[in-house]
């Protein structure tokens, strides 16, 4: 189905016109002409029906006997074809809160998921026939593409090396726009954005994951004071020869370089031992 206009014109100018014929109805009985005045208020009472108010930003489908006529996209007081059958959809911006799902990462961790969808119908003639119901439609898919992106990428890493649904909130909130939109089109329905609202470990291991993410940030940061240790003590001991304060001999620099990293790397302060020379 393809969404296209319906016939019609002004709806003031229709009754109108409508009102006229039921007076020289009238007028026509009174005078006993009824070879004119039933004809006259028959098509009076036809165009009647074609009468039809449309509201700020609602679509009216048109059908005839079972046939697509077309769609009513103005807003106001409109005359189209009479007998016909008139459907309203709503072409207003919606939100659809999904609930929360329980699906697995990549990494087959279960995870709570949840997202707000939201979205518009752009074409009334698919969103009334080529689905049953698009609002029940948009809410299967949705949470269909939801569980499928979810089950993409992991919840959360501290490698830096691939996506994650916790650290890469608008990447993932695009791709879940964009297969959102690709599921949706059948309906005529476009979607304006998509966010996740929860994202969170399921119950069950939600502690343990604590645990794990606690230890791998304490490993990263030990990592980085290290190499912050390393680079310090290398820098020292370049500094001390290059501007020729003392010459160190190899045991010297292991050994300073021994005390700089216990003073760098260490979690306590160090008390440090002042040596004010020898008694010979």
């Amino acid at each position: 189905m393809q969404e296209r206009n319906a016939f019609h014109f002004n709806g003031f100018v229709g009754v109108l016109f409508i009102i006229l014929s039921l007076a020289l109805g009238v007028y026509m009985l009174v005078q006993e002409q009824l070879f004119i005045a039933v004809p006259v208020l028959l098509v009076a009472v036809l165009l009647a029906s074609g009468i039809t108010i449309i509201q700020p930003n609602q679509a009216v489908v048109v059908t005839f006997f079972g046939q697509y006529l077309g769609t009513i996209r103005n807003s106001g007081l409109f005359l189209t074809v009479p007998l016909t059958l008139r459907k309203t959809i709503s072409l207003r911006v919606r939100n659809f809160n999904s609930k929360r799902l329980k699906v697995n990462d990549i990494e087959g961790n279960p995870i709570e998921i949840a997202a707000v969808i939201v979205f518009k119908v752009i074409d009334s003639a698919k969103a009334k026939f080529d689905v049953d119901n698009y609002e029940e439609f948009v809410e299967i898919q949705s949470e269909t593409a939801i569980r499928h992106v979810a089950t993409k990428y992991p919840y959360d890493t501290f490698e830096d090396v691939e996506l994650t649904l916790r650290g890469n909130a608008e990447e993932i909130s695009n791709e879940l726009t964009a297969e959102l939109q690709a599921r949706l089109n059948l309906a005529g329905v476009e979607v304006l954005e998509a966010r996740l609202t929860h994202l969170a470990y399921s119950t069950e291991i939600a502690q343990a994951m604590l645990q794990r993410q606690q230890a791998s940030a304490i490993i990263s940061a030990r990592q980085k004071i290290v190499e912050g240790a390393v680079g310090m003590a290398q820098m020292a001991i370049n500094r001390l020869e290059q501007d020729k304060i003392i010459e160190l001999d190899d045991e010297r620099k292991v050994q300073l370089v021994n005390n700089l990293l216990v003073a760098i790397v260490s979690e306590n302060s160090t008390t440090p031992v002042i040596n004010t020379g020898s008694l010979y």
